[in-house]
């Protein structure tokens, strides 16, 4: 692709000659004279003298190191937009396959790829231009949009409903039942039904391996444009707000209410029935017991404000020798 192919479709302005051909995206230390590189993160800043990329995305006011330059002002979004123009997605082929098991009751829309082994359930019904990876099982009466993709061994259970371009990755689980249990008085343990539904909005994004479980009433409910990491569990009765982020590994206790844009870091933890408002950002392995305010920054177990959980971490360094001068004034001050 030509520079000034690139440079038109990020819409950045070119320094230097648009003829030049590309064939790859590559991080600055590793890209050679046919790559595309960028620079977005200060921390990366020394390995730009050194780059023998062909090309560079970089910022205003960032000096050029002597190959051709797309100026932008984000760096980031631009290199997110040139991901959509140097990919080259596989495709599975058009069509349903015939180790496909479809159900005669089954509706799907114009333009479905639908792969070896998947089983797709009666009473459902999926919009157009699906994208079903083999493995995947749908159980009955699940409703979803146009435009959806599940990757390989998708799970979704009766009932689910989803919006438009929602993508799952492997293995994820949506609808299960809750962790529903009521120990009994006299000992043992009962079953409390979990009969609620889940619903998973227009643009919602699951990685790989995560589980969305229904709830015991009303619904789990994943809101528009929210963006969920591998390897999350989000319990019966939760609900994640409109383009919230959350990252790998955390885990949200029942009835948990995640507030719109709000960003949880990796290995976060929710006690369950509290609320995390709106823009809140939680740093990564923090266990969150309380209400989180809109806007706040926390970190830490218990979580606390940002600020002074890192300067009580500094000083937890500290704490051993301060416990030595302590025991040295006790001893130089108070009486035997």
């Amino acid at each position: 692709m030509k520079l000034a192919e690139i440079a038109r479709a990020l819409g950045a302005s070119l320094e230097g000659d648009g003829d030049l051909e590309l064939d790859e995206l590559a991080p600055l230390d590793s890209a050679g004279p046919r790559s595309l590189s960028f620079l977005a993160n200060p921390r990366y800043a020394p390995h730009l003298a050194a780059t023998r990329a062909g090309a560079v995305i970089l910022g205003p006011g960032i000096e050029s190191p002597g190959c051709a330059v797309l100026r932008v002002p984000e760096p980031y979004l631009a290199f997110a937009a040139a991901l959509e123009v140097f990919d080259r997605p596989v495709l599975l082929a058009e069509g349903i396959h015939r180790s496909a098991h479809v159900a005669e009751g089954a509706e799907i829309g114009p333009g479905a790829r639908v792969a070896p082994g998947v089983v797709v359930s009666e009473g459902v019904r999926i919009g157009a231009r699906a994208t079903l990876h083999p493995g995947v099982v749908i159980y009955p009466e699940v409703t979803i949009g146009d435009d959806f993709v599940a990757h390989a061994n998708v799970v979704i259970r009766e009932r689910v409903r989803i919006g438009h371009r929602v993508r799952l990755g492997c293995g994820v689980a949506i609808g299960n039942e809750g962790f529903g249990y009521v120990p009994l008085p006299g000992g043992g343990v009962s079953n409390l039904r979990q009969i609620g539904t889940v619903v998973l909005e227009d643009e919602v994004e699951v990685g790989a391996n995560t589980t969305i479980d229904r709830a015991a009433i009303g619904a789990t409910r994943i809101e528009r444009g929210a963006k969920i990491d591998n390897l999350v569990m989000i319990a019966h009765g939760c609900r994640v707000g409109p383009e919230a982020l959350i990252a790998a590994q955390t885990g949200l206790a029942g009835s948990t209410v995640i507030g719109a844009r709000a960003q949880l870091g990796g290995q976060v933890g929710t006690a369950g029935h509290l609320s995390v408002g709106e823009g809140a950002r939680i740093a990564a392995q923090s266990g969150v017991p309380n209400d989180v305010p809109a806007g706040a920054e926390i970190g830490g177990y218990p979580a606390m404000d940002a600020r002074l959980w890192r300067r009580a971490s500094a000083a937890i360094h500290k704490l051993p020798e301060l416990l030595r001068r302590v025991r040295r004034l006790e001893k130089a001050v108070l009486p035997d």
